[in-house]
């Protein structure tokens, strides 16, 4: 019993932490506005997660690598979300364009 509970808690805190993300997915994929986010935040998520990949995936086969891969795709998208939506909000509109709303 004892040499499972660390296993059990480790899915459950997968299950916790994976669960406490989708808010912020959902709203980010709904409304399309990442203006919270920063790209220096967001690549340095990236960089940080890729480096402790070597870490984890070192590790036994487990939670932490279910929990690791989440959070490596929860960075990614956000980070191809952030460069898809955030440059089209900045972007600005060329004056003489017929198509933008005045």
């Amino acid at each position: 019993m004892a040499s499972t509970l660390p296993l059990v808690a480790g899915a459950l805190s997968t299950i916790i932490f994976a669960v406490s993300t989708l808010p912020m997915l959902a709203k980010a994929a709904r409304t399309k506005d990442l203006s919270s986010y920063s790209l220096g935040n967001l690549g340095l998520s990236n960089v940080g997660n890729a480096v402790h990949s070597l870490y984890v995936f070192s590790l036994p086969a487990g939670p932490i690598w279910v929990l690791h891969s989440f959070y490596v795709a929860v960075a990614v998208l956000m980070l191809a979300w952030y460069l898809r939506y955030e440059h089209r909000r900045r972007a600005p509109v060329p004056a003489d364009d017929p198509d933008a709303l005045v």
